[in-house]
């Protein structure tokens, strides 16, 4: 005869089944759970990225806020079998002025004195003076460091690409409003803040020209002077066609 413990111990055991169950369920439960914090994950990151016409609006605003600028800046020029970069040190203050005075080459020098822009290249003896009026036309990218002009108005097919994590810069990019023939695409990479890092312009030719800032500084003091052109002995002035 079979002692009754063990009769109640056979009973207390529990079948390895019910372990694989019970393993299998917390297994559902914590998939579940997963899959719960990627989605809210993802919804979070969604959340943090702007759309093009925010970040627009933001670049809008930070530029028409300010009354000055200076930052050094690298242009760098590719097409035509050529690739330059230049260095200098660019000035803004409203209402429209605009000094891009460069040190490589040294003594080149391109600016808007609210009037007029003057376009001056060390060795030749002329300046080249036109209307600010034409600034629009033949070099309208520039216009959005002097913070009047609204980037959703002023370009078609405006989209927006996420270009680095660390820091956040996204890049906005379009097509200039009646520039189509000259130029396929002009990009600007900005942060959340709205502050442009980088500008490029890209011809239909294939030529681009990009221009990079650093060392911003905003709302500093600036003299009339810096605006004001005086040109080297023997170098004249003479009106003629905007420099491109």
């Amino acid at each position: 005869m079979r002692h009754p413990k063990a009769n109640q111990h056979k009973e207390n055991r529990i079948h390895p089944s019910f372990h694989r169950k019970v393993r299998e369920a917390a297994m559902r439960v914590a998939a579940r759970a997963l899959a719960a914090t990627l989605l809210l994950l993802g919804a979070s990151i969604a959340a943090q990225q702007p759309t093009a016409a925010v970040l627009a609006k933001q670049v809008d605003a930070h530029y028409n806020h300010l009354q000055s600028l200076q930052a050094r800046y690298t242009e760098r020029y590719q097409g035509m079998g050529l690739d330059r970069s230049e260095t200098g040190t660019l000035t803004l203050r409203k209402p429209g002025r605009m000094r891009w005075a460069y040190d490589s080459p040294a003594g080149k020098l391109f600016l808007l004195d609210g009037k007029d822009a003057i376009s001056y290249t060390p060795g030749d003896a002329q300046a080249t003076r036109f209307p600010e009026k034409k600034l629009d036309d033949l070099r309208s990218p520039l216009r959005f460091l002097l913070g009047h002009t609204e980037l959703a108005k002023e370009l078609d097919g405006l989209s927006l690409t996420l270009v680095s994590d660390s820091p956040k810069l996204y890049t906005l990019s379009g097509t200039p409003k009646g520039m189509s023939q000259r130029l396929r695409q002009v990009s600007l990479t900005a942060d959340a803040t709205g502050q442009i890092h980088s500008m490029r312009i890209e011809e239909i030719d294939g030529a681009a020209t990009t221009f990079t800032f650093t060392a911003m500084r905003e709302n500093i003091p600036t003299a009339d002077s810096e605006f004001t052109f005086t040109p080297p002995p023997g170098v004249v002035t003479v009106d003629g066609a905007a420099p491109i």
